[in-house]
This record gives C-alpha cells, structure tokens and sequence, in this order.
C-alpha cells in the first residue's frame, strides 16, 4: 500500500523548516562575534548544515542575513515601543538607552556585515526602531524632562550615534554605558533661561 503524497511531504516540510530555524540561529550567532565574515559556508559550519540547504532555506545570503537581523532587532523595538507607555517619560528614555547600548555592544558588528546587501526588511525595521527612538524624545522633551530647544531628529540623531560609538568603545562596560546615558542626560536637561538684560 503506498503512502499518501501529502504524508509523504510532510517530514520533508518539518526538515525545511528545522534547517530554516537553524540556519537563522547561526546566523544571528555570528552576527554577535566580531571578526566573522559572514559567508554561506560561515553559516552552514555554524548551522551543522550544507551550503546548498542554507541557500535553499532562504534563496540567497542576503535574504539569510536580513532574516537575522530583523529577528534580533525585534527584541529591541517592542522595549521601545513599552517605553513609550512608562509613566515618567524621562526614565523611559534613560532606561531604553541603556537597553540600546547593551544591544550595540554585543552586535555592533552588525552594521558592518549589512554594507552593500540588500536587505529591505532591516532597512523598515531600523526606520521603526529610530521614529519610536524620536517618539521616546519628543514624549520626554513635552514632559519638560529634556530640553526642548534641539528638535527630536536632531537629538535622535545625536543619541543614536553617540550611544554606537560608546558600545563600540574597548573599554565598553555596563558602568561605561551608564556614565554615558547620565552625562547625555544631564547635557540634555532643560536650560534656564538667560536673564534679560537691563
């Protein structure tokens, strides 16, 4: 008695889906360990799989890698978006920038490994990520808890890379990263307003 085709493909469909999943674990691995060079092979040692199933799991390297990418950043994006509904709009934004930090530092290799790929899902994720940065920003410059005077996209962007720049840093730790959020803080208190002149 044969075996129904449906049947049949059914653990070949469980394969395709487990070589998947362990494809985008190892890519997401390596985007955490500086110096890789993120090839298909790379990936295919790192998943226990062959070049050729990578490729047939995802079609090309850069659809691989923005899988990856996009999958670690989703984390990232919903802590945003909860800070946005924290009660004190400055602790929210002071609590999400270490939270941004931290992520930098453990894949800060990241940017690098995207230059020249295309990878459109990243690329929306990332606009996501940055207007939910700018919302935090414009919520705390309306509570009074920054100052006011920078427009959010400028602070956004200041922010933003400073806070790349600290996670790049040698000498990157969870007390260097808090200096840092403290400082840019302080720098973005409101400022008291000059004395009119007589």
């Amino acid at each position: 008695m044969s075996t129904p085709k449906a049947v049949e493909g059914q653990p070949r469909r469980a394969d395709a889906v487990r070589n998947r999943r362990l494809a985008l674990e190892a890519a997401k691995t390596l985007l955490a360990r500086p110096g890789t060079t993120l090839k298909v092979e790379t990936i295919a040692r790192q998943a226990g799989l062959g070049a050729a199933t990578v490729v047939r799991a995802f079609g090309t390297k850069d659809a691989l890698i923005d899988a990856a990418v996009t999958d670690l950043l989703g984390p990232l994006l919903r802590r945003a978006q909860e800070a946005l509904a924290e009660d004190d709009p400055g602790a929210a934004l002071r609590g999400f920038l270490l939270e941004l930090i931290n992520f930098q530092a453990a894949h800060w290799i990241m940017s690098e490994q995207l230059e020249g790929l295309q990878v459109p899902l990243t690329t929306l994720r990332r606009a996501e990520l940055r207007n939910t940065l700018h919302d935090l920003i414009s919520r705390a410059q309306d509570a009074g808890a920054i100052r006011a005077d920078l427009h959010p996209a400028v602070t956004t962007v200041l922010l933003g890379e400073a806070a790349y720049a600290i996670a790049r840093s040698n000498e990157s730790s969870p007390e260097l990263a808090a200096g840092f959020v403290t400082v840019m803080m302080d720098g973005l208190r409101p400022q008291p307003s000059a004395p009119h002149a007589p």
